[in-house]
């Protein structure tokens, strides 16, 4: 588990401290990707939208493979 937590920190896929809703997955990802967090959970809803549960599945995933940044 210590290589996955390592190469999503090199990737700079981590959970931001500051910024969170519920575990800072979309704030996350949109730190890495250049996207105002608010637009990163947008996404995410509408995604959820488009294909219903897969982000049921990928958010609970995605928390626990992504290291927290402190």
């Amino acid at each position: 588990m210590d290589s996955v937590y390592g190469s999503m920190r090199r990737q700079g896929l981590v959970r931001p401290v500051h910024g969170r809703v519920l575990g800072g997955v979309c704030a996350g990802l949109g730190q890495r990707f250049g996207l105002d967090p608010w637009m990163a959970r947008l996404l995410f809803v509408l995604a959820l939208l488009i294909i219903p549960g897969s982000q049921i599945l990928v958010y609970p995933i995605l928390w626990i493979l992504m290291p927290s940044e402190a």
